[in-house]
């Protein structure tokens, strides 16, 4: 079985823009994330994205513009992320299991890459992040300050690089923490 680290992208891998982000031009990859990358694969992390994209629904930006990004984001960052897995639906739309907080992101992702959630980890900046996380059984890591009390991760910190030192000095990766 693989461990993975989960990771949000918008707040945790690029500048978050509430205007959306979907052009190149204007995609800014966080100071230290290509280091923090590098040190999860080091260590054996598969790393994969789960992220909403709205913004495809709403008509605001195309499915290729967001594929810019991410092969932008590969390029900065060595091709260190195993795989992206988005949700390009809106409430106002439709309703989706794909749109975190629900869970079928990560769990087409535990099926595919045979992924052992007691070794994995989610990196996210906000409560939509951490619940299908916990939900799962997976560890999570919340970024700065934008989550409700009751939607609080197992650890918080101010970046990915800070978070990626968290993870890898946890002893053997273990279970050690108690979701609510």
């Amino acid at each position: 079985m693989n461990k993975c680290v989960f990771l949000d992208r918008d707040g945790v891998l690029n500048v978050d823009n509430p205007a959306y982000t979907y052009e190149v031009d204007k995609f800014q990859i966080i100071e230290g994330v290509p280091e923090a990358l590098k040190l999860f694969k080091d260590n054996g992390f598969l790393l994969i994205v789960v992220t909403n994209q709205s913004g495809i629904a709403k008509g605001i930006y195309t499915v290729e513009q967001m594929q810019a990004c991410h092969e932008y984001m590969q390029k900065n960052c060595n091709s260190a992320i195993d795989w992206f897995y988005f949700s390009p639906y809106h409430r106002t739309v439709t309703n989706s299991l794909m749109t975190k907080p629900g869970t079928l992101m990560f769990e087409k992702a535990i099926a595919k890459y045979n992924i052992d959630i007691n070794s994995s980890w989610m990196i996210g900046d906000r409560g939509r992040d951490i619940i299908p996380a916990r939900t799962i059984g997976i560890k999570t890591v919340q970024i700065g300050d934008e989550v409700e009390a009751h939607e609080l991760a197992d650890h918080k910190v101010e970046n990915l690089l800070q978070a990626a030192s968290l993870i890898l000095n946890t002893k053997a990766f273990c279970s050690t923490l108690v979701s609510s």
